[in-house]
Parts: structure tokens; C-alpha cells; sequence
């Protein structure tokens, strides 16, 4: 049924959410803007800081500077390298999925590439996806525009109606649908980032999912 497989990287590969909006909830807060946990993940789940220069300044009176990224990144990194794991069952996963599209596989996320690198070098996945890891940062627009995905098909000669991407959040499921892939979406039980299956299906997810050990399982049976 497909030829490739395009992994998001936060919440589908890594359990980096949690870590991460905490620190950016800290860091707003600190700026002037009276935020919760719930609703950061509200504006920012699935979402580039950077994109929501709006939000900040409309929130802060302030603008969102280079200075203030690169500190909130410092900051999100040194909590991701103390404290991230990875998503249960995904090793196993990708090194089927590895051996099964013949290494036709690669992680395509909204985040930066410090990031996205630090993260799969953390939890022992990076050696699965060297060469292969793309960064809606360095793409025209991030997600939930289609490019990120896009760029990852280009890279592994197939085209997107081919591509299986495996995505957690609405944005990303948008960019992979607008991309023209299959979207499947992995959303587990104990659900800290309170999405729906209402809206990861509305966003265009043909499936979804509650445990990476079931991943292999839908591609042979």
C-alpha cells in the first residue's frame, strides 16, 4: 500500500510535549502573559513558537524577538536532555518499518533541527534516520503547510500519495493530508495533550491508534 514511511518527531517518536510546553509556559508567563499549561497547549501544540508572534505581542505588547527564542530554546533543551523519554514500543517500530520500506523512512517535524536531532540522539533513535530528517524551520512555511512533508518525499524518491506519515496533533495531520499522503494518527491512552479523535479525524486521519507496538501489525496484516 505504500512505499514510504514520514514520522513526525514530538509525540510520535519522543514524549517531548509535556517537557516542552511546560518550559514555554514558564517563559510567557515570565514575559507578562498570564498563561496555563492547557492553554499553551491550546495556541502552541503542533506549532512553531515563532509563527505566534502575533499571539505574543498581542498578549505581551512585546515583540518576539531572536534574543527571546534563542533563550526559551536554551532553556526547552536543557529540560528535553534532562528529562525526555521516548514514545513506549517506538524502537521497535521503526526498525520494522526500517526493514520494510528497505530504509525508505524519515522523521519530518515543525520543530528546529538543534532540537529534533538533540531529541533522537537522547533516546538512541538518530541512527535509524541520519541523512533523513527534515525541519519545517528550513522549509517556506512550517506545518501545518504541506512542505515539510513534501521535502521528506522528494528526498526519498517517492511520491506523497505513496508516503504513510505518522502524525499526534491536528496541524500535523493537516500538513500531511495537504501534502497528499495517508495520515495515521497515534493517539494514546493516557493522552496528556487532550486531543480528540474527533479532530485528528476531522484534520484527515484515515486511522488511529493507541500503541506503537500495533504500528507494525497494520502494515502486514
Amino acid at each position: 500500500m505504500f512505499k514510504a514511511v514520514l514520522f513526525d518527531c514530538d509525540g510520535v517518536l519522543v514524549d517531548s510535549e509535556p517537557i516542552t510546553l511546560g518550559v514555554l509556559t514558564k517563559c510567557l508567563n515570565a514575559s507578562g502573559w498570564a498563561i496555563s499549561l492547557d492553554e499553551c497547549m491550546t495556541h502552541f501544540l503542533g506549532r512553531a513558537v515563532k509563527d505566534q508572534s502575533h499571539l505574543f505581542k498581542q498578549m505581551t505588547g512585546k515583540e518576539l524577538t531572536h534574543d527571546w527564542l534563542t533563550a526559551f530554546r536554551f532553556d526547552r533543551d536543557q529540560a528535553l536532555s534532562r528529562e525526555l523519554t521516548a514514545i513506549n514500543g517506538i524502537h521497535e517500530a521503526v526498525r520494522f518499518m526500517h526493514g520494510h520500506f528497505q530504509s525508505k523512512i524519515a522523521c519530518a517535524s515543525g520543530a528546529d533541527r538543534v532540537k529534533i536531532e538533540l531529541q533522537l540522539s537522547k533516546v538512541n533513535l538518530i541512527e535509524w534516520f541520519e541523512g533523513k530528517i527534515f525541519s519545517g524551520h528550513e522549509m517556506p512555511k512550517t506545518k501545518p503547510a504541506p512542505d515539510v512533508y513534501l521535502a521528506a518525499a522528494a528526498h526519498l524518491q517517492v511520491e506523497p500519495k505513496d508516503c504513510l506519515v505518522i502524525e499526534d496533533t491536528p496541524t500535523g495531520v493537516t500538513a500531511g493530508v495537504a501534502a497528499g499522503a495517508t495520515v495515521w494518527a497515534y493517539l494514546p491512552q493516557v493522552n496528556s495533550q487532550k486531543i480528540s479523535e474527533i479532530e485528528l479525524l476531522n484534520a484527515g486521519a484515515k486511522k488511529i491508534f493507541k500503541n506503537m507496538h500495533e504500528l507494525p501489525g497494520f502494515l502486514i496484516s
